[in-house]
């Protein structure tokens, strides 16, 4: 595919550098831990036994005062007035996993208090993203006395105005990024304040809301500590504000390390059977046991399902999951949760193939450090998480815009909502900044972005925004990814002791990103699709250990890995818990040809290539390797007879190493010369209809051809030139 780009591989440390890391020999000495989880401990700045110690058992992270944060009493103050007076308070939220989080943290507290209290959560496709004046004016004929938003208002400026206008006080809690001008609320709590002192301001949308329910508890309880409150308050909603925080890929430092790990042991213990059935629906009867919660769990497992609802239909359902107190409607709502995460799923596959199918297509795909695509019927909650896997696929920022909707007609008015994510470098948010001139609204985080366009406006856009991207030193094409491992691995090191010695480390996110390691020469024994064909699984032999490795969407196609090839990988060490078994198993991140068999298939496709060039002579070739380059009629019938089969079962698409590893499985070993050389006469004598990929070296798409007339391989001029250039009279 045209514009994708190997990633490039760096290696912190190597297997011998960890051996002779004095910090880690001292720390897997006096902890009595595997090398390898010490060296991990020594590079993220443990330097002796006690660092290491504290780390683990998290004794530097502490919780902060939330009075620090600025407007934080004002805000506890008039919630608590509205929960004395028996005022009518309405939580309005986002429709992202934070904000429903968000929204369900609080509109439990507040009830759990004896509040008068409901909530309000826009749909995407009615109301767009943010705060709306229509809505507040119903909100105001309904007799709400005070709005409260959580993850969202930051930017609301107008909205908060007609609030105050039509007799309601609004609490702003959030966590974007400010504005110079902030609304005119009663209290703006957001530690993203430039005028906030508060010591952490990377939590999420439900950490600033964890803050003020600790904070109204202080007021409402006068006479208990600030440490009981902040203790009664994580026990009962903890697990909640962990779920919003992993899900919006918040940094796991400072506080956000205790609230995760605080909020987990809450899951794992099941102490919301909320949680408990929405775990049990996605796992669909398959898991037996107690599961280990963890960071990537929520994230890759829960977080997905509860995102679904707000981005296919309404955000209202996982709130409702998470506030009802009902176990049998708790089950039906985990249930609808998971049906409507298929939904998604069917969806963003056709938008991720429709996606790719353009880039392929778009020449500036290929030198822009910023892809932007548009579409009139792609759904607006699906884009962000397409947006997603472009960037991963390709390593650059990507913005993606729909104009799905009514009204939209193909005007130059009509209005499109867009979502972008952005890799290391590139500031998003910053990004989209200096480009409002063209934007309706824009907002979000350094690597994750909303915005609004005009049609009209689309293409100046993305000028625009590649030009700022330029501009502040991003590689004009967008560069290759690169992917960065902690440590080299050796076949000693893969045990169940060092994978059972990652939980350690848990939670795992940004800052502290679950350990990458590298593994080279491993043999690929066998290898299968699961997941109805949308993973494949690698079975690995190094020395004398044996180990399962999956590749998450990824065909056998897209890896170009067959059994038989000696590879290098970047993974991430598991346990895989099934059927009361539990087994180490490899999570691929990439997986590349091994440096030896890497190289000689490259000399074979420089030999080709040298061959069609007629300068087979700056090789410097022995006879023998000569003759092994010119295929005869034998291996002109075996490929043949191959090919012919594999098209009655519709089997059209082959690179050469798939064909090749065709062959071999039927005992024909073709080299690569002669099978290029064999693919490209069957072209010229039409003897199969031979098309090659746009964009992608040696993939081939074949087709059958009735041949009217006969004809002979002597005919063929491309044979011709290989003999005479490799058998000279």
């Amino acid at each position: 595919m045209a514009g994708l780009r190997p990633a490039v591989w760096e290696v912190k440390a190597t297997a011998a550098e960890a051996r002779e890391d004095p910090a880690a020999k001292t720390i897997a000495e006096e902890l009595d831990l595997t090398l390898p989880a010490a060296k991990l401990l020594a590079d993220r700045g443990c330097k002796t036994p006690a660092d290491a110690e504290r780390f683990i058992k998290k004794k530097e992270e502490q919780l902060y005062d939330p009075f620090l944060m600025k407007d934080m009493r004002a805000a506890a103050d008039r919630v608590a007035d509205a929960l004395a007076a028996g005022e009518r308070i309405v939580v309005y939220g986002d429709y992202d996993v934070d904000g429903v989080t968000s929204v369900s943290a609080l509109l439990l507290y507040l009830r759990d208090r004896g509040g008068n209290v409901g909530y309000y959560i826009p749909k995407r496709d009615r109301d767009g993203y943010g705060m709306s004046v229509g809505v507040i004016e119903r909100l105001a004929s309904e007799g709400c006395d005070l709005i409260i938003t959580v993850d969202t208002g930051i930017t609301a400026t107008e909205e908060i105005r007609a609030a105050g206008e039509l007799g309601i006080d609004v609490v702003l809690t959030d966590h974007h990024e400010c504005q110079s001008v902030l609304p005119d609320a009663c209290a703006v709590v957001n530690p993203r304040r430039s005028d906030c002192e508060y010591p952490f301001d990377e939590l999420a949308g439900v950490g600033v809301v964890f803050k003020l329910m600790c904070a109204v508890e202080t007021v409402i309880c006068p006479d208990d500590s600030l440490t009981d409150c902040v203790r009664r308050v994580a026990s009962e909603y903890c697990d909640l504000v962990a779920i919003g925080t992993i899900a919006d890929v918040m940094p796991v430092t400072d506080e956000n390390r205790l609230i995760i790990s605080y909020g987990l042991k809450l899951i794992e213990n099941g102490t919301r059977p909320a949680i408990d059935a929405l775990m049990r629906a996605a796992s669909e009867g398959r898991t037996n046991g107690k599961k280990k919660i963890t960071a990537a769990y929520i994230g890759f497992t829960l977080a997905p399902r509860i995102n679904a609802a707000g981005r296919m239909q309404d955000a209202a359902t996982a709130v409702e999951l998470f506030t009802t107190e009902d176990s049998a409607k708790a089950e039906e709502l985990a249930a609808t949760l998971c049906e409507i995460n298929r939904e998604r799923q069917g969806t963003e596959n056709e938008i991720v193939t429709e996606a790719y199918s353009m880039i392929e297509s778009e020449n500036g795909a290929d030198v822009d450090p910023v892809i932007v695509l548009s579409d009139d019927r792609w759904h607006h909650g699906i884009i962000g998480i397409v947006a997603s896997r472009i960037t991963e696929r390709f390593g650059r920022s990507s913005i993606l815009v729909s104009f799905e909707g009514e009204g939209n007609d193909g005007g130059e008015d009509d209005i499109g909502k867009g979502s972008g994510r952005s890799v290391k470098g590139v500031n998003l948010v910053g990004a989209l900044a200096e480009c409002s001139d063209l934007l309706e609204k824009y907002g979000g985080h350094e690597l994750a972005a909303g915005l609004t366009v005009k049609r009209g406006n689309l293409e100046a856009f993305r000028r625009k925004i590649n030009e700022v991207v330029r501009k502040n030193g991003a590689h004009p094409d967008g560069g290759a990814a690169a992917i960065e491992a902690d440590l080299e691995l050796t076949s000693e090191d893969l045990d169940m002791r060092l994978a059972e010695e990652l939980y350690l480390f848990e939670p795992y996110g940004v800052k502290n990103p679950v350990p990458l390691f590298y593994l080279k020469d491993a043999y690929v024994a066998d290898e299968s699709l699961v997941g109805g064909g949308k993973h494949t699984r690698l079975i690995l032999k190094k020395g004398d250990v044996t180990v399962t490795a999956m590749c998450f969407r990824k065909s056998i196609g897209d890896l170009d890995i067959y059994p038989g090839d000696t590879v290098d990988v970047l993974f991430n060490l598991d346990v895989n818990e099934f059927g009361g078994m539990r087994n180490l198993q490899m999570i691929v991140r990439d997986v590349r040809l091994a440096e030896r068999q890497a190289a000689a298939e490259e000399r074979e496709k420089e030999i080709y290539d040298a061959v069609t060039a007629s300068k087979t002579a700056e090789l410097g070739l022995t006879a023998e390797e000569k003759e092994a380059c010119v295929p005869d009629r034998d291996d002109f019938a075996a490929v043949y007879s191959v090919l012919t089969k594999e098209l009655r079962f519709e089997h059209k698409v082959f690179s050469i190493r798939a064909l090749r590893h065709l062959l071999m499985t039927r005992g024909i070993n073709v080299s690569y010369v002669k099978l290029k050389t064999i693919i490209m006469v069957f072209r010229e004598l039409n003897l199969i209809g031979v098309e090659e990929a746009p964009g992608v070296p040696d993939v081939f798409s074949f087709s059958s051809v009735t041949v009217k007339n006969k004809t002979t391989l002597d005919k063929s001029g491309v044979l011709k030139k290989i003999r005479s250039e490799l058998r000279p009279v």
